[in-house]
């Protein structure tokens, strides 16, 4: 082993083992900061969580790159790197008195409107993020935005936030999510596998898409991974979240929540969407061949 070697070898042992401390850091400061809530009662435990995961994680950085196990290897310092980012995200959240208000409608309802005027872009800010950062399920968002400008308002500046939203993540997988993903598994693999799923990514993607239920927000970084064009992308982003969010903006008035019927119709609702999704995974070889025959049909007539 020549000394570049030796070299790339310390660098790479050495990298792992201060991002392990490094995530540790970040990760106990953010519980540090605001010690409230969930924090205060599980503080210990989260603190002792921290340390042993980002131990571990360095000291099986180190071991899986002694012994040649280079994707493992890439894998734990991307969970590092996860670690820190989602810390960061935190203490954001902690700093700005954002975290006490997302998993209450009524307190993140009298946070925006303390703004004013500027409710409804902060409304739109915070469904942007909703899909590309905040780990907040889109109902709450909705719910929200429903009580603070009516269903109408609410589905316009929920469709404005999120459709962009949905665009950046596309965006993120497409030209971050590939390349970190080639990292971590190698570029044969992904291809391969990719490959594999090319001509079904599109009808299970958008069906996901279309029917509620399934997660949206991680399906666009999903979305940006495979073979689905920008094009594609925009225009059927635009049709399932248009459906999607004007009609979860007013499923809020007309089914309620309170009623045992309203309850009833929910889970007739969700029934059907496993089902529909079950049988279109099941046959989509055949519904994609079907589809592609009556393109063919109609072009030749023409």
């Amino acid at each position: 082993m020549n000394r570049i070697d030796v070299l790339k070898h310390v660098i790479n042992v050495l990298a792992v083992v201060l991002l392990g401390a490094t995530a540790f850091l970040f990760t106990a400061y953010a519980l540090l900061y605001k010690n409230i809530g969930f924090v205060a009662v599980h503080f210990n435990l989260l603190m002792s969580l921290a340390g042993v995961f980002c131990s571990l994680s360095a000291l099986g950085g180190v071991l899986f790159y002694s012994f040649g196990k280079t994707s493992l290897y890439r894998l734990t310092v991307c969970a590092l790197v996860f670690v820190v980012i989602a810390a960061i995200v935190f203490f954001a959240l902690c700093a700005s008195g954002l975290i006490t208000k997302i998993n209450s409608v009524d307190a993140l309802r009298e946070y925006i409107e303390k703004a004013g005027a500027w409710a409804a872009l902060i409304y739109i800010v915070f469904c942007f993020l909703q899909v590309v950062l905040l780990p907040v399920p889109g109902s709450i968002a909705v719910a929200v935005g429903t009580a603070m400008f009516g269903p109408l308002n609410c589905a316009l500046y929920s469709f404005l936030g999120i459709v962009v939203g949905s665009i950046a993540a596309f965006a993120i997988g497409r030209w971050i999510g590939y390349k970190a993903v080639c990292w971590i598994v190698g570029e044969e693999t992904l291809d391969k596998w990719l490959k594999k799923l090319k001509g079904r990514d599109y009808l299970i993607l958008s069906l996901m898409f279309l029917l509620p239920l399934f997660p949206d927000d991680v399906l666009c970084f999903v979305a940006g991974l495979s073979s689905m064009t920008w094009g594609y992308f925009i225009i059927m982003i635009i049709l399932t979240r248009a459906l999607s969010v004007f009609s979860t903006a007013y499923s809020f008035e007309l089914i309620p929540f309170n009623t045992w019927w309203g309850i009833l119709i929910w889970i007739i609702i969700a029934a059907l969407v496993i089902a529909s999704f079950y049988f279109v995974c099941k046959y989509s070889e055949r519904i994609d061949k079907f589809i592609k025959s009556k393109l063919k049909i109609k072009r030749r007539k023409r």
